[in-house]
């Protein structure tokens, strides 16, 4: 039994040690990969000056709403 204890309790110490050591590894380099990589979500612009370019470019999007009401015909 007390050769159980002898190999166990070190081999649990170390898996513990090395899952916080990944974790907290892991994390900081996670946090450093957010500073200098910022995420950048949409449709990828193709190359400048590629064919493709004049192929599948998008339409514009509508123009915003700018009518005003004129409410003064219900006071």
């Amino acid at each position: 039994m007390g050769l159980v204890v002898v190999i166990s309790l070190p081999l649990i110490l170390f898996c513990l040690l090395l899952g916080f050591g990944c974790y907290f590894l892991g994390r900081a380099r996670g946090r450093q990969d957010v500073r200098t990589n910022a995420q950048v979500y949409g449709v990828p612009t193709p190359p400048p000056g590629s064919a493709a370019e004049a192929a599948t470019s998008y339409p514009s999007p509508p123009p915003a709403h700018t009518k005003l009401f004129n409410n003064s015909a219900n006071v």
